[in-house]
């Protein structure tokens, strides 16, 4: 499908996203709610494609739902929009796909959010992030509540939620809400390196992030029991028959992601 709001591409395996209103620092709107989920969805069925990577055009990453959309809308409407974003956020933990976020500017709100539902985040030194909704007196959605306390803890998540604080890069590594901090001129080199190196690996990274997710919501016992199963399928893949034949042969392994 032709999109208006996000880019779309693949380079080297890697299905790259790029959210494209520049204009309004990449402000969320319905219409880029959907389109993100048709790219991902694009994404999860190409076999070509191995790993994502998502961005920001311009100075920002994403600062969030569109305001103008709030000002505008009737309770109806405000509350159907609300009700897009579960779908998204699921959508970015089932892609069986690593995704990288290349943070590259300020990341706030439901922007904020969308870059916490990537699995790692690389950001620039002059990112921010920030769960600032209660500065226009709504509550938090888009997977706040769900993200926050697994990564900061409650008291940290619980800090962040009530007062809108937003943060630098060096607390944001601190905390743990990044792998990386890097300089704003070598953010998408690092992070599609890293994207790269991703789609270059097994079958076994999306069968792990799989795993790793539903371990979340498991207790020990259940979360053994499911990564046996997990290990079960990496088992039947060609990638670990090939990973077994290279390290006998004392080579690289030349996965292709089956």
């Amino acid at each position: 499908m032709p999109f208006e709001t996000i880019l779309y591409e693949v380079r080297d395996k890697v299905g790259l996203i790029t959210l494209n209103r520049p204009d309004a620092l990449n402000a969320v709107t319905a219409g880029m709610i959907d389109e993100l989920l048709a790219a991902l969805s694009q994404a999860e069925s190409d076999d070509a494609v191995r790993a994502l990577m998502l961005t920001g055009a311009g100075r920002a990453f994403c600062a969030g739902q569109d305001v103008s959309t709030l000002a505008e809308g009737s309770k109806e409407q405000l509350v159907e929009l609300v009700n897009r974003y579960p779908p998204l956020i699921l959508k970015f933990w089932s892609v069986e796909k690593p995704i990288v976020a290349a943070v590259n500017g300020a990341a706030v709100g439901s922007g904020f959010n969308l870059a916490l539902a990537c699995d790692l985040r690389i950001a620039a030194e002059n990112a921010t992030f920030g769960a600032v909704f209660v500065r226009i007196g709504a509550a938090p959605d888009s997977g706040a509540v769900f993200f926050l306390p697994r990564l900061v803890g409650t008291a940290k998540a619980a800090e962040m939620l009530f007062t809108g604080a937003i943060i630098d890069t060096a607390e944001a590594e601190r905390l743990g809400i990044v792998n990386r901090v890097v300089p704003g001129d070598k953010l998408m080199e690092e992070a599609m390196a890293l994207a790269g190196r991703l789609a270059e690996g097994p079958r076994a990274i999306g069968l792990a992030k799989r795993a790793l997710y539903k371990g979340l919501s498991l207790d020990m016992e259940k979360a053994l029991a499911y990564e046996a199963q997990v290990q079960a399928e990496a088992l039947e893949t060609e990638d670990f028959q090939e990973g077994v034949r290279a390290f006998l042969e004392k080579r690289k392994p030349e996965f292709k992601g089956k």
